[in-house]
């Protein structure tokens, strides 16, 4: 079948936005060089944003192309659950008592780790709770390592070597982490029902090779940076003033929980949040900000993705159908990185008569690839709008993260083709 226009010029916006994403700098280098318009081009160089504005490109295409109502239409039959859902865990799992706990659980098994403190920290951080995503959601585990990472050594002014490192297994290690079980990984819920993929088949055919890959990859980087990041100071705490009690933490939890159950029904985890919201006001002294802004920008991320991704089946589903098992592997770990790794386990969803290899090998490859680009993974605009304002200009290279991931990927190719 033939390509409508409004799919060819979909496609074509799509690339457009992809070259975005690895040219914010260019757009903030003309923000300081034209200042009367710094607004503007501070906007083009927000990679939340991308997606979001060149969808608003497409759907103003669509209203004149085929008319308001038929844009309105396309618009109104996307599905917007992990953009909302994205939004709404995020900024439960920053909230102070949340963090605290983690921050407590992180800090207690380090002291069972034969290393430095340090050390022993930010291993678990890349490899404790990347893990922890398959129970608690890839973007939960991202929003809580982001947020430790940043507090503990992104803002104790680590070398940039170290940042991209760091942020390049911890990109890689939630999208290979969240296998453990077939709901936590927006890639396997796009297939785990349909497929009949239970908890037992996970990890006896994905699972254990990612707790595998997350743990030498976290390793390797703990021990190539060991020296920089033994000298990495500790943050004197202040017990009084981080103190949150317990009756709290448990209703934090329970939220969290309820989000989670709930994740494929935005009428009861929004319902949940604004309870939350509620909650959060109530008890605001033992409350630090809530990242409601970070949060909207990377669902405005999300839902834009959505949007443009809808167009993008007519190419995307022949070139997986036209592959063998190995080849859709290492098509899918390279075709992520240019669309979000859940939006080609979908489409797969859609073949009928696919083989066990086949569809092993598809969600494998989605999953290996999550890393490389902030696009690939439903969970790495959170980790980057969190990180991001620590990097020089306050920008993290699109260039420097591929590169940065590609050493952690190559760990998890081994471990899924070797194997």
């Amino acid at each position: 079948m033939n390509p409508s226009t409004i799919q060819i010029v979909a496609a074509l916006i799509f690339a457009i936005a992809v070259l975005h994403t690895f040219s914010a700098k260019f757009f903030e280098k003309l923000a300081h060089r034209y200042p009367n318009h710094a607004g503007v081009y501070h906007l083009l160089g927000e990679v939340e944003a991308v997606f979001g504005f060149w969808a608003m490109v497409l759907a103003l295409f669509m209203a004149f192309a085929v008319g308001p109502g038929s844009a309105v239409e396309y618009l109104e039959t996307r599905n917007y659950t992990e953009p909302l859902f994205v939004f709404v865990i995020m900024v439960i799992a920053a909230s102070k008592p949340i963090l605290r706990l983690a921050l407590a659980c992180v800090e207690a098994s380090a002291r069972r780790l034969p290393m430095n403190r340090s050390m022993a920290i930010y291993f678990l951080s890349l490899s404790l709770l990347p893990l922890l995503g398959s129970f608690i959601t890839e973007p939960a585990a991202m929003t809580l390592a982001a947020l430790l990472l940043r507090a503990r050594y992104y803002n104790a002014a680590i070398s940039t070597r170290l940042m991209y490192a760091t942020i390049g297994v911890l990109f890689v290690n939630v999208s290979i982490g969240g296998t453990l079980t077939p709901y936590a990984a927006p890639p396997v819920l796009m297939v785990a029902a349909k497929w009949g993929w239970d908890l037992p088949f996970m990890i006896l055919n994905l699972g254990w090779r990612s707790a595998i890959a997350v743990i030498i990859n976290a390793a390797i980087v703990t021990w190539l940076f060991r020296v920089e990041l033994s000298r990495v100071p500790s943050i004197e705490k202040n017990d009084e003033a981080d103190r949150v009690p317990l009756a709290l933490t448990l209703v934090h939890l329970l939220f969290l929980a309820g989000v989670v159950v709930a994740a494929h029904h935005p009428v009861i985890f929004m319902g949940l949040f604004l309870f939350f919201l509620g909650i959060a006001s109530a008890y605001s002294r033992y409350q630090e900000r809530l990242i409601l802004r970070e949060g909207l920008m990377v669902a405005f991320f999300l839902a834009g993705l959505v949007v443009l991704g809808g167009q993008q089946q007519w190419w995307l589903q022949p070139a997986l159908e036209a592959m063998s098992p190995t080849a859709v592997y290492y098509g899918a770990t390279a075709l992520t990185a240019i669309t979000d790794n859940a939006a080609l386990t979908y489409l797969g969803s859609l073949v009928e008569g696919l083989s066990d290899e086949f569809k092993l090998s598809l969600v494998a490859g989605a999953v290996t690839g999550g890393g490389l680009t902030v696009i690939a993974n439903a969970p790495n605009p959170a980790g980057y709008s969190i990180l991001r304002g620590t990097f020089p200009q306050q920008e993290i290279s699109a260039a420097g993260l591929l590169l940065a991931a590609l050493p952690p990927t190559l760990v998890a190719i081994i471990l899924f083709r070797a194997f």
